[in-house]
């Protein structure tokens, strides 16, 4: 049972991945993180020696602070953050108990470089339907909760990636890392690279493909995807609202794949004892 103020990883996972998951602080130092480079999904470094300057603006947010063991670190800067009206905990046992409790982690090198605001920033073909939906749902829930994107003409992508330091994705092109490969859409690509193969994921990646690849006997949930996508594509004709509003159906689908793939619904309810 996890102490006053701090959280244990199992709990803390179930909350990774849903709109409910905190502000995730990673406060390890630099010589710690050297020694295993990878992120708990959504998390984002800063130095537990200027807390008093970063942690300004944060009102209104909660917070989960990492560190390496979940020792002084972790519980020095979720207390300053505490005092600067932040409600934060510390992750019991750090990033070392995650690791050991085999949870996914990111490669910080696979995560593009953050802009001037500490975001990340993709740039992709505008009037989105299905990769280009679920991928920005999956960086925002794992990867970077702030992730900005720009949706702009084909024709555009790669010069908008130049001029603003924006990573494409899902756009041809024997350049782009981010994209389709082979039978892969973008989005099994994202959930491989970025480290965050569990098995609710892969099953989300497998209807995800369906969807996008006309491939609908992949799963039968695809055929509901694409209508579902095609539906919220002639609702919007803002590629960021339709992405709000896609957000909330990939988090419906992800917590199907996580918790409730065994459930049924029958009518008419069979009464007790039946």
């Amino acid at each position: 049972m996890s102490s006053f103020n701090t959280i244990s990883p199992e709990k803390l996972a179930r909350l990774v991945g849903t709109p409910k998951c905190p502000l995730l602080i990673d406060v390890r130092t630099d010589e710690d993180f050297a020694g295993d480079p990878r992120l708990i999904p959504g998390s984002r470094r800063r130095s537990f020696e200027t807390v008093a300057e970063w942690s300004v603006g944060l009102e209104g947010r909660t917070a989960v602070v990492i560190c390496q063991k979940g020792l002084k670190l972790s519980h020095g800067v979720a207390a300053w953050l505490r005092h600067a009206g932040v409600p934060a905990d510390s992750l019991e046992g750090g990033a070392l108990a995650w690791a050991q409790a085999g949870l996914p982690m990111v490669p910080a090198d696979r995560v593009p470089a953050l802009d001037r605001q500490g975001r990340t920033v993709w740039v992709t073909r505008s009037r989105p339907k299905i990769d280009r939906i679920a991928c920005p749902w999956l960086i925002r829930r794992f990867v970077d909760p702030d992730a900005v994107f720009l949706f702009v003409p084909t024709s555009e992508v790669q010069g908008v990636s130049e001029r603003f330091s924006a990573t494409p994705f899902d756009i041809e092109g024997d350049d782009i890392f981010w994209s389709h490969r082979g039978e892969l859409c973008t989005f099994d690509v994202m959930v491989d690279e970025f480290g965050l193969s569990t098995a609710p994921l892969k099953r989300l990646a497998t209807i995800v493909r369906g969807a996008d690849t006309a491939r609908l006997d992949l799963a039968p949930e695809a055929p509901g995807l694409l209508a579902a996508s095609l539906g919220l594509s002639r609702m919007y004709a803002d590629d960021l609202a339709q992405v709000e509003a896609g957000l909330l159906l990939y988090d419906a689908f992800y917590r199907w794949c996580r918790d409730a793939t065994d459930e049924t619904h029958n009518w008419p309810a069979r009464k007790p004892g039946a």
